[in-house]
């Protein structure tokens, strides 16, 4: 069986989520997906998500591609995360593009681009301002 990992924060979920997660299970059989902890999304933006860890758990759990979740604490520890859930690729969005190259002596590297003209920081940004039409 091929096992593919990926990471997120997938805060304030919208179509670039299901598109990148949706591609990233057609690189393996299995799906798993780690989800920032709050104190981890602190730690890398200086703000805590819009809906709390659980939520975005339970968000991503209920996709029918995802077959695995988990929170993931550290950023440090990707290559442990990749050899406990026996991960033979690692499919993250091309605004990490390079940055993970460290864990190919463990898997495979994939960078996919991301969906165009959406972030969750754009989204919380119009949603403040009360701009309409995301």
């Amino acid at each position: 069986m091929k096992k593919v990992i990926t990471f997120g924060t997938f805060d304030v979920f919208h179509v670039g989520h299901i598109n990148i997660l949706e591609r990233a299970a057609r690189y393996g059989d299995y799906l798993v997906v780690g989800v920032s902890s709050d104190q981890l999304n602190f730690n890398k933006k200086q703000r805590y998500p819009v809906y709390s860890q659980e939520d975005r758990v339970k968000i991503i759990q209920s996709l029918k591609f995802v077959d695995e979740v988990f929170l993931e604490e550290s950023l440090e520890l990707k290559l442990e995360y990749i050899k406990h859930h026996q991960a033979n690729v690692l499919v993250m969005g091309d605004d990490w593009a390079g940055k993970f190259d460290w864990v190919k002596d463990a898997c495979e590297v994939i960078y996919l681009p991301r969906t165009p003209s959406i972030s969750t920081t754009e989204i919380i940004e119009v949603v403040r301002s009360g701009k309409k039409n995301v």
